[in-house]
């Protein structure tokens, strides 16, 4: 499938479909509807086989290569995957998948926001109608980077987490998602420290092997600004230890508020 949407994506590109008028529109349209039929075709299969990570893998590369990862489209993919995570707590590649968004979502923004701020600095030192009309271009693509509320995106992936948890008591992923979410939220963009990954103590070798088959494809991470203090998260954690009676809940809140305590400091 990948190897014939690259033809697609070369023959949409040629010249001769650059033509004038209405036409043009037609290769683009054509474009869109690929991306959401590969969509379909990726959610399907991550239904039908758990921890399908070729399909989410699949999932990463059609962004990448046909939608262009636009704020929109990350957006969009938040929103249209937050149901089928929360249909799949133990699943961990739709909420890898997840991160891969953030991350994406965090790089985008920050990048943008670089770039214009370091045009803005060139028209003031060199001033010209050209640079005006180039600065004025860019500002506008920014325009959606910059109006992202990137802690309070992070923000709700946490709470979406913890309404999981609550929800859905003893699945080691949940957990895993909000170490991979805290670590994000707690790092600047130029921090290349990645925190370790929370043991879970009693975790035999045979049970680590099936809870993270696919730990060696973990997506890469890409942190931000801090967003919010630790108390939130330390309380939440006291709250799960002091209601659960889910013996594996307790243990990965257990090996989460240790992680909290190295990652953190506190």
């Amino acid at each position: 499938r990948r190897w014939v949407l690259q033809q697609l994506i070369q023959e949409n590109s040629l010249p001769s479909l650059a033509t004038k008028g209405n036409l043009g529109a037609a290769p683009v349209e054509r474009m869109h509807r690929l991306v959401q039929e590969e969509m379909s075709v990726c959610s399907e299969a991550a239904g039908r086989y758990p921890s399908n990570y070729n399909a989410w893998s699949h999932r990463i590369w059609v962004l990448q290569h046909l939608a262009k990862l636009t704020v929109k489209v990350i957006l969009d993919e938040l929103s249209s995957t937050k149901y089928w995570v929360s249909m799949h707590v133990s699943d961990h590649s739709g909420f890898h998948y997840r991160q891969f968004l953030l991350n994406s979502l965090i790089r985008r923004t920050v990048t943008d926001n670089n770039a214009l701020v370091q045009n803005q600095m060139v028209n003031e030192q060199n001033p010209s109608v050209q640079k005006e009309e180039e600065g004025a271009e860019t500002e506008a693509a920014c325009a959606e980077e910059r109006s992202v509320d990137l802690p309070r995106c992070l923000d709700e992936e946490m709470e979406l987490c913890s309404d999981l948890i609550d929800n859905y008591p003893g699945h080691e992923t949940l957990w895993c998602h909000s170490d991979e979410s805290l670590n994000n939220s707690h790092h600047s963009p130029a921090t290349s420290h990645m925190a370790q990954a929370m043991d879970v103590d009693g975790l035999n070798e045979s049970s680590s092997k099936q809870g993270y088959t696919q730990e060696t494809k973990r997506l890469k991470r890409a942190p931000v600004q801090d967003s919010f203090g630790p108390e939130m998260e330390y309380r939440f954690v006291d709250k799960v230890l002091s209601t659960c009676r889910d013996v594996d809940q307790a243990r990965f809140a257990t090996a989460y508020r240790k992680w909290l305590v190295t990652f953190l400091g506190q």
